[in-house]
């Protein structure tokens, strides 16, 4: 099974090495492959242990695992870090979890200590962006959270429907527009730090739209991640890559978050 998705190609080369060593794909819907056999008798190499194959189930189990943590992760930092530190550790965690973020997408091999790790670094982000913007909006972070979930359940349906297909133009058009919107955030914010105003996160219209944006951005890429589990389920992955999958679906819904989270604070005017 082919896919346009370079790095899901990757993964494929792997999985082909694995089934290689003793593990067979996937079957038609998803039931483990059936290992290799060798003969036992004296003489012949015993058989090698079979691989679990990724399925859509692991992949939702890992996800909500690392929603989990997440959650109990920016809970315990929106408690235990003292106002006084809340800039430091937003600061602190985004730069930490954009390092480990940028590890993980780039390495070819599943690693769930990192995508943990990630989870709980991002967890300590998000309660503290979640803590700051909730001191001046009363209410604000139920509002980004329930608009969050409600954006990645409907964008759930639309791919399960056939409605938005993740065709090759499709995938290069969004990779096309997620770095870009990368490096503009980059680019804004080093110039923030000079002092210099772009006018793309000080409520303007020009801010406005910019969300928006973002957040079309942050909303189509599930659709990449849907492809992803779907073309890895069929390429008959192991069962470890699950955790990457996971990984895609939770970058993407923070993101979202904090871009909703920003947007909404436009519109509720100064106390």
């Amino acid at each position: 099974m082919k896919t346009s998705n370079p790095v899901l190609a990757r993964l494929g080369q792997a999985a082909e090495r694995e089934r290689s060593a003793g593990y067979a794909p996937a079957g038609p819907y998803g039931q483990p492959g059936i290992p290799q056999q060798y003969p036992s008798q004296a003489g012949y190499p015993a058989a090698p242990p079979a691989v679990a194959p990724m399925t859509v189930d692991d992949v939702v189990v890992k996800t909500v695992a690392l929603l989990g943590i997440l959650g109990i992760t920016a809970a315990a930092a929106w408690v235990l870090v003292p106002d006084s530190l809340v800039s430091t550790a937003w600061i602190g965690a985004a730069v930490v979890g954009l390092v480990l973020g940028l590890i993980i997408s780039f390495s070819r091999m599943a690693n769930p200590a990192l995508v943990i790790a990630y989870a709980v670094v991002e967890g300590v982000f998000v309660g503290m962006v979640s803590k700051a913007f909730e001191t001046l909006y009363d209410g604000i972070v139920l509002q980004a959270a329930v608009a969050s979930f409600g954006i990645f359940f409907l964008m759930a349906m639309l791919y399960k429907a056939k409605v938005i297909r993740a065709t090759p133009a499709f995938v290069k058009g969004m990779i096309a527009a997620m770095v870009g919107l990368f490096a503009v955030m980059m680019i804004n914010l080093v110039l923030a730090l000079f002092g210099v105003n772009t006018g793309l996160r000080d409520g303007s219209p020009l801010a406005i739209g910019f969300s928006l944006v973002c957040i079309v951005v942050a909303s189509l890429s599930f659709v990449l991640s849907f492809k992803e589990i779907e073309d890895g389920v069929r390429m008959g992955l192991p069962q470890r890559y699950s955790w990457v999958a996971a990984f895609g679906i939770l970058v993407s819904l923070v993101w979202l978050y904090i871009e909703i989270l920003r947007l909404l604070s436009y519109f509720q005017g100064d106390d």
